[in-house]
């Protein structure tokens, strides 16, 4: 792709998530939505594979029906009480249709089913960008809405822990798997908002770092499915022995940081008497780790004398810049002791 384009691009996705950031109106925020959507199409389709264009054309619809949804929502409430602001939505009926437009853009669970397929087509840089920047702007909107919808969060938030969990059980294909794993994620946090936000801040954030590394490191190892995955000790051998640390604090293992943010929301389910709730979520977890445990084993103790399925690669020096990687593998694998001082700064 031409740099240019390429740079309005990244411009655009910038720019429609800053708006929509700063919007305290109900336009502005869906213009910067819209300005988010239409910035990476072009990314998503410009290696015009089938795959691919058919990845763009089933995220285009399932986003402009999320887009449509809320726009109608916003005028809805508008036309009940009058209000175009963000904090001001009151009414039932259109916080409720807000809420669940919302969840269709970052792809909670009942309403998740376009996220893997579309994950599947992307190369794994713009499935990264998918995975992370994409969720921010519609992420910003649902914090300002939490007080009014709590029984909805919550059947939302376990409903995408028990299927981010379920569905990644019998995958092969790397991007499915990480697709099911942003969805177990993103449960989670919507099962905390309406209680600490700060906490669902603490968690979106390290979500980003363990993602970010782990795309990288399929990135370094140009892998897709398992089967690339297990050859890649011999191209990487000092990486190969990392990975599984950092798959594992995706699934939340101490003493790994993932751990932390699971560890911080079931301790406030707790505070807020949802034991049930928080029994059921911990329970979900075990379910995302064994599919991490697979993946683990598969890189680590499939080597020779086992046989194996896949071709080994070619050795080639890698053009992927290592720095990012090891930033990101570091702070994946590392930050669980900080915990008491990220909760003494949530308190204030």
């Amino acid at each position: 792709m031409n740099p240019y384009i390429l740079a309005i691009l990244l411009f655009g996705l910038g720019l429609g998530t800053t708006i929509t950031f700063a919007s305290s109106h109900w336009l502005l925020a869906w213009m910067g939505l819209e300005m988010n959507t239409l910035a990476i199409i072009p990314l998503m389709a410009q290696h015009h594979h089938p795959r691919a264009v058919e990845a763009t054309a089933k995220y285009f619809l399932t986003q402009a029906a999320a887009a449509a949804t809320l726009l109608f929502a916003s005028v809805t409430n508008a036309w009940l009480t009058g209000q175009w602001e963000i904090q001001q939505i009151t009414h039932p009926l259109p916080s409720t249709m807000i809420t669940l437009a919302l969840a269709l853009k970052i792809g909670l669970a009942p309403l998740h089913a376009w996220l893997p397929e579309v994950l599947q087509g992307l190369d794994l840089t713009t499935g990264l960008i998918l995975s992370t920047w994409q969720k921010l702007a519609p992420f910003a909107l649902i914090l300002q809405l939490q007080p009014s919808n709590s029984t909805l969060l919550i059947i939302l938030g376990l409903t995408s822990a028990l299927i981010g969990g379920w569905g990644g059980l019998n995958q092969t294909q790397l991007r499915k798997i990480l697709a099911y794993s942003s969805i177990a994620h993103l449960g989670w946090m919507i099962l905390v908002l309406q209680f600490s936000p700060s906490i669902t801040l603490v968690t979106l954030l390290t979500y980003f770092i363990m993602t970010f590394s782990t795309f990288l490191v399929f990135k370094l190892n140009k892998s897709t499915n398992i089967n690339t995955l297990a050859m890649s000790w011999t191209k990487a051998p000092a990486l190969t022995a990392l990975t599984p640390l950092i798959l594992l604090s995706l699934g939340g293992l101490p003493p790994l940081t993932g751990f932390m943010p699971k560890w911080l929301i079931l301790q406030e389910l707790t505070k807020q008497g949802l034991a049930p709730t928080a029994t059921l979520a911990a329970l979900s977890a075990l379910l995302s780790l064994y599919f991490y445990l697979r993946l683990s084993y598969a890189m680590t103790l499939s080597i020779s004398p086992n046989n194996l399925t896949g071709s080994t690669p070619w050795r080639l020096p890698s053009t992927q810049l290592t720095y990012p990687l090891a930033t990101t593998s570091a702070m994946t694998i590392g930050l669980l002791p900080l915990t008491p001082a990220i909760s003494a700064l949530l308190t204030f």
